[in-house]
């Protein structure tokens, strides 16, 4: 089969298509279908002449993404420039959900615009929302107006913040649903001084994480529930890292996969491993950090798809 869909799509549409060079972690096996749609009517016609029983997994720039080794049972939709746009209109920014989360920081400052925290989260904008990204003790719940998506039935809904149900690293988006964009609520600020604020964001993460390597950024949720606020009061008893680095992991390897020595709660591909190399390093962690302290880490990678063989 060429397209599972009863509709001829106008953007790409390549079956068996390895997933491995479309994630940060370069791991993964195939997808049945990857589909990029040309544009939004595109894809709402092509969603809406699939058959039920076909999967669908819309899939961002995979900086937040283990793809197992046996590859995705599904049709992955990749936005791409047909979605990327970036508008501002007074106190609102509207990005495509293909839009770069830094880039939309960038062109909000220059507009004197702020939506700072945005920069140093790796990703687009689509996954930002569906994971209620945040940084600096600020999260995509506290800006977004609403969000436009794609329903499985190839409609267009408009979603208010209610209706995403937003908490700690969630949202309830519709199933099957493909975020389109989204319209951001920004506070006035000196375009001078949001780009230093950046670069001072910029380095700290810089010296902190392992940002030339093959990450997919945090691995495990904070069992406080919250993210880093970078405040000098910041208490990390129950930070992910803390516990990883009290239970003795810190730089702890299983085949190509490793915990960073420079931050012990980035999982990165260290030398050509498998994606069961960084998912069995990662529950190998959870194993003794609980063995350890008694609290269960949960994932913030997402892992998806069919073990290998």
């Amino acid at each position: 089969m060429t397209n599972p869909s009863s509709y001829t799509p106008r953007g790409a549409l390549t079956p068996h298509r390895p997933l491995a060079d479309l994630t940060w972690l370069r791991v993964g096996g195939p997808a049945d279908f990857l589909f990029q749609p040309a544009d939004e009517a595109d894809l709402a016609d092509f969603l809406r002449g699939l058959p039920g029983d076909v999967a669908v997994f819309p899939m961002g720039v995979g900086s937040n993404l283990i793809v197992r080794d046996g590859g995705l049972r599904a049709v992955v939709i990749r936005l791409g420039r047909g979605f990327n746009a970036i508008e501002i209109d007074g106190e609102t920014v509207t990005a495509g959900a293909a839009a770069l989360d830094a880039h939309v920081a960038r062109r909000a400052a220059q507009a004197g615009r702020d939506l700072t925290f945005l920069r140093t989260i790796p990703g687009s904008i689509g996954g930002a929302v569906v994971m209620n990204a945040g940084c600096y003790g600020s999260y995509v719940a506290d800006h977004l107006i609403s969000a436009r998506a794609i329903t499985r039935g190839g409609e267009v809904v408009t979603l208010a913040p209610d209706d995403l149900n937003f908490s700690y690293r969630h949202s309830d988006l519709p199933e099957g649903s493909v975020l389109i964009d989204a319209t951001f609520h920004t506070e006035p600020g000196d375009p001078e001084a949001l780009e230093a604020r950046m670069a001072e964001q910029i380095a700290k993460r810089d010296a902190s994480q392992p940002t030339k390597e093959r990450s997919a950024g945090s691995t495990f949720r904070n069992p406080a529930g919250f993210s880093s606020t970078g405040r000098a009061d910041d208490v990390h008893d129950l930070k992910a890292w803390s516990l990883i680095d009290a239970a003795g992991l810190r730089g702890a390897r299983l085949g190509g996969a490793q915990m960073s020595q420079k931050h012990s709660n980035f999982l990165i591909n260290a030398d050509q491993a498998s994606a069961a190399d960084l998912e069995n390093l990662g529950e190998e962690v959870r194993k003794k950090v609980l063995h350890n302290s008694g609290i269960s880490l949960e994932w913030e990678i997402k892992r998806v798809g069919e073990f290998g063989t």
